[in-house]
């Protein structure tokens, strides 16, 4: 046994070593090109290259896939005479990656060259934002008028531009939107978010993810100083969630007439799960987290005061820094509400503007999974345009990659929405309250006194300032105006009005006139159910709690009649 034993070994090490003694023929050029393949490989797979498929196949590139409504008529009269829409997109050769197209984009991006001309808003809280305009004649080599900028006479479409996280005007993608825009003759305004553009904080309020407050207040501003110019918004990857957002909780009342949505994340709880799973989607938290924690430095007084700066130090995420800043000022309780309550996709359902939304199938910071693909469909005014390839906010086209796709896309559908009987024209109507909002608005309302007059107070606040723009804050309280009817003119001027513009005793008094009659008849009605409903509750009352009230009054009075009788009745 041991002899065969023994043969066994050496025959086997035997073999091994006429393999190695083989192997050690083989050329080292030979593994080293053995290598190279594993490597690249690798890399193809962990990069998501596509280049093969983009040679190997017979099409002209990644088509457009439209998803939409098929009974909208916003895409037969806009959408279907888009060209760009229904082509394809083919990447540049040299990116064929969605990582490669979003770092390329980042890190170098070749944007055009041109200089904006900046306003400095400031918000009805005191906060101060970088609006960076750029018009026609700065990229066509013409006159520049600073009267260009705000100009009431001008029916010049306007395009307000959303930035991304912590992106601004700078930034390589929203100057190729700019600049291309600007070419196609024109308005661009990049409304920058709060302390990013070079401008300090100067309010306690800091943009968030579904911070739609300044969106609105610039909207309004704009809406107002160029009333005769068509208004629209484009929004990229945060600004789109925000602009989705912002047209949802509008409705109908809002002064745009059409909108863009480029690479949105959606669901903000899905694209939080999303950035951690792999590890190159791991890389980019990292990169978003260190962006952050810049932005919150240059304005360290503010976060040091108002969140959590020994957390924001420590942050090696975007969650973490959410933690220890976003939900600390924004005041949500955790940092899954905070993405609950300001995804956008709970809101497409409500958009009633125009609105394109581009996503890219192989967005690695936006995934796919968090599209609401049902919620599009269904709203008439939504299209969604889907591509197989583009990484976020890339679209790089031609051998230079001297273009992006989505910025063509989106003058193409701009410009024929525009030349259109489509555009959203405002309807100013008295939004229905919902369970989250106050049934309180601001004035005209109804002052009920304690002798049962009802009287109408005219606390209207001025719109003649730009400090005073409607809506301060988005979530503060509303209240729900009451529509009163103008007195005749004799009334008017007996009226006699305090400096703060309220009605004295007197002018509030005739002033209610008009309205006291239905509302007599509506607190008569509630006085008599009041009635009836008091006597019902007595009843109820008293039947519930008779047998133990009426037990105890038999054991009470029947003590105090024993000891009222005399004991030789009582012995009876």
């Amino acid at each position: 046994m041991e002899l065969g034993s023994d043969l066994d070994w050496s025959s086997s090490s035997a073999a091994y070593s006429l393999l190695l003694r083989a192997l050690s023929l083989i050329p080292t050029s030979h593994y080293l090109l053995a290598a190279s393949l594993l490597l690249l490989t690798f890399l193809y797979r962990f990069l998501e290259l596509h280049i093969l498929q983009d040679l190997f196949s017979f099409s002209s590139g990644s088509p457009v896939t439209l998803t939409y409504n098929s009974g909208s008529r916003f895409y037969d009269a806009v959408v279907s005479k888009c060209k760009l829409l229904h082509g394809s997109y083919r990447a540049t050769p040299w990116l064929s990656s969605p990582h490669l197209q979003t770092v390329f984009l980042n890190f170098f991006g070749r944007p055009p060259f041109f200089k904006y001309r900046r306003q400095l808003f400031t918000t009805p809280d005191g906060g101060t934002i970088a609006l960076d305009w750029l018009m026609s004649s700065d990229v066509s080599g013409g006159t520049i008028h600073m009267d260009d900028v705000i100009s009431k006479d001008d029916s010049t479409p306007i395009v307000v531009v959303i930035p991304g996280l912590t992106s601004d005007s700078s930034s390589a993608y929203l100057k190729h939107l700019a600049y291309h825009t600007a070419k196609c003759g024109w308005k661009v305004v990049v409304s920058n978010h709060r302390g990013l553009g070079g401008v300090s904080i100067t309010s306690d309020c800091f943009y968030n993810a579904g911070w739609t407050v300044d969106v609105r207040t610039v909207v309004n501003y704009l809406h107002k100083e160029n009333p005769r110019a068509p208004l629209f918004v484009v929004g990229t990857s945060i600004g789109a969630n925000i602009l989705i957002k912002y047209l949802g909780e509008e409705g109908e009342n809002i002064p745009v007439a059409g909108a863009v949505a480029v690479c949105s994340p959606w669901d903000l709880l899905i694209g939080d799960r999303f950035i951690t799973r792999r590890r190159v989607q791991k890389f980019y938290d990292k990169a978003l987290a260190i962006g952050l924690q810049g932005y919150a430095k240059l304005h360290q007084p503010h976060f040091s005061r108002l969140a959590n700066w020994e957390g924001i130090e420590k942050s090696v995420s975007i969650r973490d820094f959410d933690n220890h800043a976003t939900r600390i000022v924004g005041k949500y309780e955790t940092v899954d509400t905070y993405y609950r309550r300001c995804s956008s996709s709970i809101y497409v359902q409500s958009v009633s503007i125009p609105l394109l939304c581009i996503s890219a199938l192989d967005d690695p910071v936006c995934t796919r999974e968090a599209i609401p693909w049902d919620e599009c469909r269904a709203n008439k005014n939504v299209v969604l345009a889907t591509v197989k390839h583009g990484g976020h906010l890339a679209f790089f086209e031609g051998i230079t990659a001297s273009g992006l796709w989505w910025v063509r896309a989106v003058n193409e559908f701009l410009d024929e929405l525009h030349s259109s009987h489509f555009m959203h024209v405002q309807k100013k109507i008295s939004k229905p309250s919902t369970p989250l909002d106050s049934s309180i608005d601001q004035g005209p309302y109804v002052n009920v006194t304690e002798d049962g007059m009802v009287a109408a107070l005219n606390n209207e606040p001025k719109s003649d300032n730009v400090e005073e723009i409607q809506d301060t804050h988005r979530d503060s309280l509303k209240r729900i105006p009451v529509e009163v009817d103008k007195p005749d003119e004799d009334e008017t001027d007996a009226q006699s009005v305090d400096s703060s513009g309220i009605p004295q005793t007197a002018s509030a008094h005739d002033a209610a006139v008009h309205i006291i009659t239905p509302f007599k008849k509506y607190l008569s009605q509630l006085s008599r159910q009041n009635r009836w409903s008091t006597w019902l509750l007595v009843y109820i009352a008293i039947t519930t709690s008779w047998p133990v009230v009426g037990s105890a009054l038999y054991i009470l009075f029947g003590k105090k009649k024993r000891n009222v009788l005399p004991d030789g009745l009582v012995r009876r």
